[in-house]
C-alpha cells in the first residue's frame, strides 16, 4: 500500500507538504528530495545521525532495544546457528541457502581463494614495517588492475565474479599481509579447508611444521566473522555506496571503505580496547581508572563498553562472550595480566550502579579484542580482521545500491566562508 502521510513544513509564512514514507521495521521517514526544488533550502545534518541516504533491505539495528537483524534473521541466531558463508550467502541473495546452494556457494568462494602470483610483488614492494592495512588498501585497489573481467559494472555477470573474488581474496589479502609484517614466507590457502581454518593457516602456519588449529579457535574466528559482516549504513560502508555511486570499479569501492574502516573511530575499537586493558596492566589498577571514567572532567573513557548505536546491550555481545570463555578455556591463559583485568572489568560493568544506570555493558569490540589476543594476532591485524569480516556487507550494500539506479552522492553543504570578494592585485596587497 503507498505511504500516504504528510509531514508540513512551514517557515517566511509559507507551507510545503513533505512526504512521508514507512519502512517495514523503524521509525517513519520524512521524503525531502524535493524540498530545494520547492522551497530553495537545505537541511542541516553533521554526520547525518538523522537522515536516511538510502533505501535497504539488508539489516536493521534497533538500537535502544539491542536488536540487528540481517534480511529478518537475528545476528544471535545467524552466528549461533549459521556459518559465515551462509551469512554471505544470506546478505547476497536475500534468503538462506539450502543444502545444495550452501556447498556449491562454499566451493565457488573456495576455488577463488588465491591470488594472482604477480600480486605477491605489490607486499614486498611495502616497507617491513608498513601497518596491514595500507597494505590493504594498496592490494585491493590494484586488483582492478589484474581482474579485468570483472570490472564492468552494468554487467550483472561481471558484479557477481567480483563478489565472489573480492570475499574469496580477503583473508589471503589479510594474512599475506600479517605474514609480509612479521618477516615470514607466505602461506597459499588449501581447498580443503573451511574460510574460517583456512584463514587461521595463512596467518600462524609455517613450512617447517604441520598446522592445524583447534576447532574452537576456528568456530570462534568463523564468529567474528559473521558477528563484523554487516552493520547498516556505518562510516565505511556509506563511503562505498558514495564511491560506488561514481560508477567506481567494485575493487576501488571495497579499497575505499578498507580505508574508512582503517579510522580509529571506526575499525579500531577493539584494537583500542586492548591497549586500554594493557594500560591499566593489573586488576590492582582498576579502582583507579574506574575512578577516572565516572570523573566527567578526565578525559579518559573505558573502551569496550556501551555503544554509539546500541543504547541498551550490544546484541553481537553475547555470542561474543560465549566465545571467548571457550577459547581462553581451551588456551588456558587466565594467569595473563591483561585478561585477568578484562574478567574483573566485565564483572565490575555488570554489576556497578554507575555501569547498569548509564547501560554500559561490555560491546563486542571488548570480547573480540580479548579472543584476537588470545589467538596471537597483534593489534595491527584487529582492523584487517574487521576488514575481512565486513567485505560481504559492502559487496552487498554495494550490488544494492547498483540495482537501485541511485543517483551520485553529491551532499550539500551550509557554506560560512566569505562571500564575493573583488579580487586585489599583488603589488596593491
Amino acid at each position: 500500500m503507498a505511504d500516504t502521510k504528510t509531514a508540513t513544513l512551514t517557515f517566511d509564512n509559507k507551507s510545503f507538504e513533505l512526504p512521508m514514507r514507512s519502512p517495514t521495521v523503524g521509525p517513519d521517514v520524512v521524503d525531502i528530495q524535493k524540498l530545494y526544488g520547492q522551497a530553495g533550502i537545505f537541511t542541516h545534518d553533521p554526520g547525518f545521525t538523522s537522515t536516511s541516504s538510502c533505501e535497504s533491505g539488508l539489516t536493521f539495528i534497533d538500537g535502544e532495544e539491542g536488536i540487528l537483524l540481517h534480511r529478518g534473521y537475528s545476528i544471535e541466531d545467524l552466528a549461533m546457528k549459521a556459518s559465515y558463508l551462509e551469512t554471505c550467502y544470506l546478505l547476497l541473495y536475500g534468503e538462506l541457502p539450502d543444502k545444495k546452494q550452501l556447498p556449491e556457494f562454499e566451493n565457488r568462494v573456495t576455488m577463488h581463494t588465491m591470488l594472482h602470483e604477480q600480486m605477491t610483488n605489490f607486499f614486498r614492494g611495502f616497507r617491513r614495517d608498513a601497518h596491514p592495512m595500507a597494505v590493504m588498501v594498496g592490494v585491493v585497489g590494484a586488483m582492478s588492475a589484474f581482474y579485468h573481467d570483472s570490472t564492468d559494472i552494468n554487467d550483472p555477470w561481471q558484479r557477481e565474479v567480483a563478489s565472489i573474488r573480492l570475499i574469496a581474496k580477503m583473508p589471503t589479502i589479510a594474512a599475506w599481509a600479517y605474514k609480509y609484517s612479521v618477516g615470514q614466507p607466505f602461506v597459499y590457502p588449501q581447498n580443503s579447508l573451511d574460510y574460517a581454518t583456512n584463514f587461521l593457516r595463512m596467518c600462524f602456519a609455517v613450512p617447517a611444521e604441520e598446522y592445524q588449529p583447534d576447532p574452537i579457535l576456528s568456530k570462534a574466528m568463523d564468529r567474528i566473522f559473521t558477528l563484523h559482516a554487516d552493520h547498516e549504513q556505518n562510516a565505511s560502508t556509506s563511503t562505498v555506496r558514495l564511491a560506488g555511486s561514481s560508477g567506481a570499479n567494485p575493487f576501488a569501492c571495497i579499497a575505499a571503505g578498507i580505508a574508512c574502516l582503517w579510522g580509529p573511530a571506526h575499525g579500531g575499537a577493539n584494537q583500542a580496547c586492548l591497549e586500554m586493558l594493557r594500560e591499566i596492566g593489573s586488576v590492582d589498577r582498576i579502582p583507579e581508572f574506574i575512578k577516572r571514567a565516572k570523573d566527567k572532567d578526565d578525559p579518559f573513557r573505558l573502551m569496550g563498553f556501551g555503544h554509539r548505536v546500541y543504547k541498551n546491550f550490544d546484541p553481537r555481545a553475547k555470542v561474543m562472550k560465549e566465545s571467548a570463555d571457550e577459547v581462553l578455556d581451551l588456551l588456558g591463559i587466565e594467569d595473563n595480566p591483561t585478561l585477568q583485568v578484562a574478567k574483573e572489568l566485565e564483572r565490575i560493568a555488570l554489576e556497578d550502579e554507575y555501569f547498569v544506570d548509564k547501560k554500559l555493558y561490555p560491546n563486542v569490540d571488548f570480547y573480540s579484542g580479548i579472543i584476537l589476543d588470545a589467538m596471537g594476532f597483534p593489534t595491527s591485524m584487529f582492523t584487517p580482521i574487521f576488514a575481512v569480516s565486513r567485505t560481504v556487507g559492502w559487496i552487498a550494500q554495494w550490488k544494492e545500491m547498483i540495482s537501485d539506479s541511485s543517483k551520485i552522492g553529491r551532499p550539500r553543504q551550509l557554506y560560512t566562508g566569505p562571500a564575493h570578494r573583488d579580487f586585489v592585485a599583488l603589488d596593491q596587497r
